[in-house]
This record gives structure tokens, sequence and C-alpha cells, in this order.
């Protein structure tokens, strides 16, 4: 693991994931991948490894990560591979709040659906399996049960957000870490993983709110 995404999800992970690809980091886990390979959700369930070995076997494969459920852990993490750089992507904590709340909304409603196709009761049954796991990185992470059929309010939220940047800054030496809005670009990321610039290739700009519409859409009509 060379690169380890510390931002919560809808603060631009997909776009880091491509660029981070782009760069040679690939491939780079995240959420997605667990759509895409559901084989891979099954690596989660021995329970959440506790050493570097053990990491390195429910990451096999990829070199670097982002994203829930990986960059919940970025503190066991960035302890098993020292030498990884951290990066923690940020944005407006209010604007990111509707972001996410809209995303968690989709989902719920996108599971509620009736009738569903084989292929999408197929990832209904294997995705359920780690479900107890977000619930416990939502729980922890803002403070409050339920999730995901019941949000944090959004002062509560917002802390939570705030205290999630404040403890990764304070907790890796600045050369470790960096603190990343992907509307910076290309340049901040490259001069920190110590890439070139890619020369006439704008910075991905990937909504993973669309990402999830249309993973769900393809489920819905695969028949």
């Amino acid at each position: 693991m060379e690169v380890i995404g510390a931002g919560l999800p809808r603060t631009g992970t997909l776009s880091l994931k491509a660029a981070l690809e782009r760069l040679g980091f690939g491939p780079c886990y995240h959420m997605f991948e667990l759509y895409d390979h559901l084989e891979l959700i099954d690596r989660w369930l021995p329970g959440v490894p506790e050493t570097r070995e053990g990491w390195e076997r429910l990451f096999a494969g990829y070199r670097s990560c982002v994203d829930w459920p990986a960059s919940f852990f970025w503190r066991p993490l960035a302890e098993a591979f020292p030498e990884a750089r951290v990066i923690l992507t940020v944005r407006d904590p209010r604007s990111w709040y509707d972001s996410f709340r809209g995303m968690i909304r989709l989902r719920v409603a996108s599971m509620a659906q009736e009738a569903p196709s084989p292929e999408e009761l197929e990832f209904r049954t294997r995705f359920a399996r780690i479900q107890p796991l977000l619930r416990r990185i939502a729980e922890e992470t803002f403070g409050a049960g339920g999730f995901p059929y019941r949000m944090p309010a959004p002062q509560q939220a917002v802390r939570a957000f705030e205290r999630h940047v404040t403890t990764v800054e304070e907790s890796l030496p600045p050369d470790r870490l960096l603190v990343f809005d992907v509307r910076e670009g290309w340049e901040p990321l490259c001069s920190f993983l110590g890439a070139a610039v890619p020369e006439g290739e704008p910075f991905p700009r990937l909504n993973d709110l669309d990402a999830v519409k249309e993973r769900f859409a393809a489920l819905k009509t695969s028949l």
C-alpha cells in the first residue's frame, strides 16, 4: 500500500482514485470495487485486520485506497504501512453533508425496490454481509445510530466532519500528509507524490453520485 486516502466519502474520492491510477498508483481501492467485484466483500468477513500481513491480504492487488470502508481505517493502515503517504480529501462541510445525505438516500431507495433482477438480488445478498461493518463505521464517525435509515442531524454531521479533519491533521507529520481539495488539480497532488503533472490532461472530475445511479440502473435492467 503506497497511498492511503483518509477523506470521508463525497469529498472527491472517486476523482482521486482516477488521478492516482493515472499517476501509476493503481489499482486504487474504492467502495465501488465492492460493487463491481462482489467477491471482495468476503475479504472483510473474517474481521478487521490487526497486522500488516492481514491488511496486505485484504487489499491484495491494490496499491492505493480511498473512500469507505478503507479510509475509516486510515490510522491502522498508516501504522501498518509507515512508508505510505496519506491524502486527506476535504471540501466545504455543509455542502459535503448535503451531498453525503443525497448519496445515502439514493442507496436506501435503490435497495428498497421491489422485484429486483437476479443480478440485483445477488448484489443485495452479498452486500448485506458487509452492512454491519459499514454501519459501525458510520456510527463511530458520527456518534449516532440508525445508519443508513436515519442520518445524523446536519450540525452533528458537520462537527464530525471537522473533528475528523482535525484528528488526521494532528496525527501525521506534514511531510507525510496532503490535505487536498480536488479543485486544486494536479499540481499539489503530483508534488506530494513526486510524480510528473500529466501534460494537457484535465484533472479527473468524477461524480460518484452519478456513478452510483448508473450502477443501480444497470442492476435494475439486468434481466
